[in-house]
């Protein structure tokens, strides 16, 4: 029972950068489908965490290099929501949808439990190359991930039915071959597959926030260094220079037309006090006017002896600060420590010696470039972030982000899918720079035009366009999903109590025609 659930979760974990073999997804899906049939709600339980190992340890591993013990703790935690919804699914009839609606509501819980949330290594970032990745612009993330357990579950009935197919050949015996074809599993896993070609191809033709009301050229500045280190071991003098070096080989590369928006990372100016008082301000205000550029960039203030501040501070060509957005969701253990006395008990703290101030804004800019919606490096993988500022009139969409203190390449590609799946969901153009990659151009349909490497000094130049169309996600957010998922849980679970009622009634009637059959008890007959 574990093992074939385990390699289920490797299944899907195969589908996420870097790995990106999308179409695993749905095979792993399908073979837990398969495995939770005729299992007690424990065995459940188990099969589904056995699952989320198999996706969530290789899909964390990056978090052992902070903390082993941490880590391990994190992904059996997040092992357990794979593990919940498995336990809530029926193992029989209407496991089918079943599953879906409880993987659905449970994505939705890691979304947001605990600390706020961890979307890192959803399934839905496995599918931002895949054919259905269209599909966010009417549900989002949550959409795609209920697509890959339908079509998990179509293609597991399918490959049932292909099984007793087989048996039948062989043995002769069972239902015959037009009584399979017939059958409930074979038409629902046919409906079900059905539903998810359906759904990907009106994703496709949906509203993608339209042709655009302005056309921009934007440059976005990866300064480069090592990579692998935490701040305490980096410079932030030469962060700072480096990305002043990368800037001004702005008009080399674009050798043309100028940008009018300069994007830098996140967390590139570090701070031990406030902005307008450090000389930090002036230098980048006389950047944004001999570059005649509006300039978003990514400063860190130390507030207290316990607390800092982490912005994106817009400034105009003119060298005026113009507008501020302060950081929302913050990294658990990465920029704060949530109840830090327990914590301390457990942990060496002293790799996070202030938390990050929590921020509240919806996350645009106004700025002489536009309104520009800010998610600035963590918040990409928090689907809300993005309708939130393109309700709030964002024509452009912005990821300024510092993943420099990853070693491999596995968090910046999952950011990456992430700001694809942002930019298909909210119809936006997106502009993503970090200062040791991945910074890149992604285009409304999620496509990547433009990427550079990890750890080189880099600029890319490139023209985007500012949209005002509206996708069917961006005017409902997840309501609609979520409802959804609810009734799919609770139908197929009235499909399985019908079933469970049908056959006691059957084996009832069985019963009482045997009995009729042989006539009253011989007792009754002597007499």
């Amino acid at each position: 029972m574990v093992l074939p659930a385990f390699a289920a979760g490797i299944g899907l974990t195969l589908s996420l950068p870097p790995w990106g073999f999308w179409i695993t997804a749905p095979c792993g899906a399908g073979l837990l489908w398969w495995r939770l049939g005729g299992l007690s709600w424990r065995r459940r339980l188990l099969a589904g965490w056995a699952a989320g190992l198999g996706l969530f340890v290789p899909g964390l591993w990056w978090v052992l290099s902070f903390n082993v013990y941490g880590g391990v703790i994190l992904m059996a935690l997040e092992a357990l929501a794979l593990a919940l919804a498995c336990a809530v699914s029926p193992s029989g009839r209407g496991r089918m949808i079943s599953l879906v609606g409880a993987m659905v509501l449970a994505e939705a819980l890691r979304s947001t439990w605990p600390f706020g949330g961890l979307p890192l290594s959803g399934i839905a970032l496995g599918q931002a190359e895949g054919p259905l990745a269209g599909a966010a612009r009417l549900g989002g993330p949550l959409l795609l991930v209920g697509l890959v357990w339908l079509a998990g579950a179509g293609l597991g009935g399918l490959a049932v039915t292909a099984l007793h197919l087989r048996h039948r050949r062989r043995e002769s015996t069972g239902p015959t071959r037009s009584e399979l074809i017939r059958s409930g599993p074979l038409s629902a896993a046919a409906l079900a597959l059905a539903a998810v070609v359906g759904v990907g191809i009106w994703g496709a033709v949906a509203p993608d926030g339209g042709s655009g009301v302005a056309t921009e050229r934007v440059a976005t500045v990866q300064g480069g260094g090592a990579r692998g280190l935490r701040k305490a071991e980096v410079s932030p003098a030469s962060v700072f220079a480096a990305q002043l070096a990368a800037t001004s080989e702005i008009p080399v590369v674009d050798g043309g037309k100028p940008p009018i928006l300069v994007l830098w990372p996140e967390d590139v100016v570090s701070l031990d006090l406030p902005l307008d008082q450090s000389p930090a301000q002036t230098t980048l205000a006389d950047t944004a006017r001999q570059l005649k550029a509006t300039m978003a960039v990514g400063v860190t203030e130390t507030v207290s002896a316990t607390s800092f501040r982490n912005e994106i501070v817009a400034f105009a060509p003119d060298g005026n600060v113009v507008a501020r957005f302060e950081k929302v969701h913050r990294v658990p253990f990465g920029e704060y420590v949530p109840d830090r006395a327990f914590f301390s008990h457990l942990a060496n703290l002293s790799a996070v010696p202030l938390d990050a101030i929590p921020g509240h804004g919806n996350g645009v800019l106004h700025t002489p470039a536009g309104p520009l919606g800010t998610m600035v490096s963590y918040e990409v993988f928090f689907a809300e972030r993005g309708w939130i500022a393109t309700r709030a009139g964002a024509e452009l969409l912005i990821v300024p982000t510092n993943t420099a203190s990853y070693s491999t390449s596995q968090v910046p590609a999952q950011e990456i899918a992430a700001s694809r799946l942002q930019a298909i969901a909210e119809g936006r153009d997106l502009v993503q720079a970090s200062p040791t990659g991945f910074s890149a151009f992604v285009d409304n349909r999620g496509r990547v035009l433009e990427r550079t490497s990890l750890g080189v000094r880099d600029v890319l130049v490139g023209d985007v366009r500012l949209r005002t169309g509206l996708t069917v996600y961006e005017r409902v957010g997840d309501l609609p999903v979520l409802v959804g998922a609810g009734i799919l849980l609770l139908g197929g679970w009235l499909a399985a109590l019908t079933a469970d009622t049908s056959s006691t009634t059957a084996r009832r009637e069985r019963r009482n025609r045997r009995i009729f059959k042989a006539g009253p008890p011989t007792r009754l007959r002597n007499r």
